[in-house]
């Protein structure tokens, strides 16, 4: 099993990076398909987001794409939202916790279809500062539940409320990561329902991937960057699909 983790570890990072995502979006279905439970899954999606949205964010600091003010905000509602969020998971049915993340992939498919194009350098918008903190907590919440980030439904509310360009939206989105999945592992480690070792296999191989994906994020157009987000949200929804009912 570690020698599959390692490569699957590798790519999520790039995806991670890439995306701006945890890389639960693409993780869970991954280990749905090659017989991990579903939150063992979440588990080990969770210690792979810590891992990969620390470094991925220090990256987009250091280049100078990631916008800290608002993302604090939204990331300490994260964080409260998060550590709820790990908690409730060992309630919740597994088919549950699979129809809820097949609708938060179709929500977000749908948000990033209808955003209009924003450019790199447009001037973002802000809101009250206790709205922000809200949609943090409610992302945090549903999103650890879920075994992903959070990011998958911050970024098309970044771009579609906040004028925010797509890619600072992507790093906005994995800055925000850090918050809820610490936050998550946390409480999960709490109540003792995470794989820690298969997770840290996943997590160290994911920093490599990290690296990777920034760097091809930085090279790449923002409309050819957005069609790459649209065919990753439609593959994580066959993956899920697939899993479930074929």
């Amino acid at each position: 099993m570690m020698m599959e983790l390692i490569p699957v570890g590798i790519l999520v990072g790039a995806m991670s990076g890439f995306f701006g995502i945890g890389g639960g979006t693409m993780l869970v279905p991954i280990l749905l398909a090659i017989g991990f439970s579903t939150k063992d899954a979440i588990g080990i999606s969770i210690i792979q987001m810590v891992f990969s949205s620390i470094y991925g964010s220090y990256l987009n600091h250091k280049k100078g794409s990631l916008i800290l003010g608002d993302g604090i905000l939204v990331g300490l509602g994260g964080f409260v939202g998060g550590f709820i969020g790990g908690y409730v998971t060992q309630f919740i049915a597994d088919r549950i916790l699979e129809f809820l993340f097949l609708g938060l992939l179709f929500f977000a498919l749908f948000r990033l279809l209808t955003a209009k194009h924003v450019e790199d350098d447009s001037q973002t918008r802000t809101i009250n500062k206790a709205v922000l903190f809200a949609i943090g907590l409610v992302i945090g919440i549903f999103a650890i539940t879920l075994g992903v980030g959070g990011s998958i439904v911050l970024t098309p509310i970044l771009v579609g409320l906040l004028h925010y360009p797509i890619k600072k939206a992507v790093s906005a989105g994995l800055f925000f990561v850090v918050f809820s999945s610490v936050a998550g592992m946390s409480s999960r480690l709490l109540t003792g329902t995470i794989d820690f070792e298969n997770g840290l296999i996943v997590a160290v191989a994911s920093m490599v991937g990290v690296w990777g994906g920034i760097w091809l994020k930085d090279h790449v157009k923002s409309t050819h960057h957005k069609i790459a987000l649209l065919v990753m949200y439609v593959v994580a929804i066959a993956i899920l699909i697939d899993k479930m009912w074929f």
